[in-house]
């Protein structure tokens, strides 16, 4: 594939935005190329750069695009409300419409406030945690990601991990002493810092999909129910990736575990900027104008990425029955094949899924379930997979800690393209591990 013009932009951003890139995943410097791709278009499963390549897409913006791009229910409601104007600093009736729709399919949330970003919504929750319990710490397990605020950067995921490190520069040492982490699925570390009592909130993604994606156990998960409810400590649901992915309600329904805030963002825009954080009446109503707790944004509850989300979760609700289904065997039909291509290449790999998302961990661990295992995976051997799929007209996340997501407008004849050149990676990876 042709990637000159792509190129050419790359090197006009890096005059004008740090790195090129406004977010730092984009840059695609963890797989070694000179310049990412620029995105131009996008229609159901796929999506075309600038250089005019075609690509069968599974960042899906990073999985808010569950219907995949730009589906006809969608695009309808954002011209409508677009030609009603696009922002008011005022309330609209569709904002209240898209309110009653989380809380109707989340069962943690009884009353919820709209942000313009998951970075927003994990930020306020926290503070509304502080403010309900009377604490200043909180608790965060290590390699997780809650956007990019503060205290939630210590010990993080994403796209610090991609580039080899967990702790920002630009925190305060106060902020580090009041931010606790332990490591994922360790019981008894979270019990010891919890039984100290000091602990306003443990904020945690159920299903952590930012050191690539861990399949949590679901004791575990039971126990961190418990201890929160035994110690007075807030259990707070980062629910940004896993909300309707898993299910309709998210992880909490999947598990059928209630934590006591949940927040989401990305899908309840429809791939549109917003944000959410909800949970128990008596704790939001702390929230200004009823309460102390401050939280304000022009453009929250933005009437076109409301009506975008409002018409994306509707579909989900509508079809729940069916789709959730449909979405798990796709995942799973390609899962499978992945690991038996992977046996018969003889390259180690540990594939973990659930719902509609997965990642290929290149390693030779039997599991990946904590930062540990992830990050003895083999990001050269990842870096063939990536290059080998884009230039093969597949496009996947651009880091070994980022998970895929499967789309309802993937077809069988795009994952059956995608098996046909994962084993061409696979194939490339085997030849440099031997020396060919």
């Amino acid at each position: 594939m042709e990637h000159k013009i792509s190129t050419e932009i790359f090197q006009k951003a890096e005059k004008y935005i740090p790195g090129g890139v406004n977010s730092p995943v984009r840059a695609f410097k963890s797989v070694n190329r000179k310049a990412p791709i620029f995105a131009c278009k996008g229609k159901g499963a796929r999506i075309w750069d600038e250089d005019g390549n075609e690509y069968i897409d599974y960042i899906c913006s990073w999985g808010p695009l569950i219907l995949g791009h730009n589906p006809e229910n969608v695009i309808k409601g954002v011209r409508e409300a677009i030609e009603m104007g696009s922002s008011f600093g005022l309330p609209t009736k569709m904002e209240v419409e898209l309110a009653e729709l989380i809380t109707k399919c989340c069962p943690s949330i009884e009353k919820v406030r709209l942000t313009t970003s998951g970075t927003e919504a994990t930020m306020s929750a926290v503070r509304l945690a502080r403010a309900y319990t009377g604490r200043n710490k909180i608790l965060k397990f290590e390699g997780c990601y809650h956007g990019h605020s503060d205290s939630l950067l210590v010990k993080s995921g994403s796209g610090l991990l991609t580039d080899g490190y967990q702790d920002s520069n630009g925190i305060t040492e106060g902020v580090l002493k009041d931010t606790m982490t332990v490591p994922f699925g360790d019981l008894e570390a979270v019990k010891k810092v919890l039984e100290t009592k000091e602990i306003a909130c443990l904020i945690m993604e159920p299903v952590p999909a930012n050191m690539g994606m861990i399949s949590p156990d679901v004791e575990f998960l039971k126990a961190m129910r418990e201890i929160c409810t035994s110690t007075g400590t807030i259990l707070i649901f980062d629910e940004v990736i896993s909300g309707f992915r898993l299910a309709l309600g998210g992880a909490q329904e999947y598990f059928g575990i209630t934590p006591d805030m949940t927040t989401l963002g990305k899908i309840i825009g429809g791939g549109y900027p917003v944000g959410a954080f909800g949970g128990k009446v008596e704790i939001m109503d702390l929230v200004a104008p009823v309460g102390r707790v401050y939280h304000a944004g022009t453009l929250s509850g933005n009437p076109v990425s409301v009506r975008a989300g409002y018409e994306t979760v509707s579909y989900l609700y509508n079809n729940r029955e069916t789709l959730y289904k449909e979405l798990s065997e796709k995942t799973q039909y390609l899962v499978s094949n992945i690991r038996e291509l992977a046996k018969k290449h003889g390259v180690p790999v540990c594939v973990n899924s659930i719902g509609s998302l997965f990642t290929i961990f290149f390693t030779d661990r039997p599991e990946v379930n904590n930062l540990e295992d992830a990050l003895s995976s083999n990001t050269e051997n990842f870096a063939i997979y990536f290059n080998t799929m884009l230039e093969n007209g597949i496009v996947c996340p651009p880091s070994q800690f980022e998970a895929h997501f499967v789309s309802m407008a993937h077809t069988k004849e795009d994952m059956d393209k995608t098996l046909e050149i994962i084993e061409k990676a696979f194939i490339a990876i085997g030849e440099k591990n031997s020396g060919k």
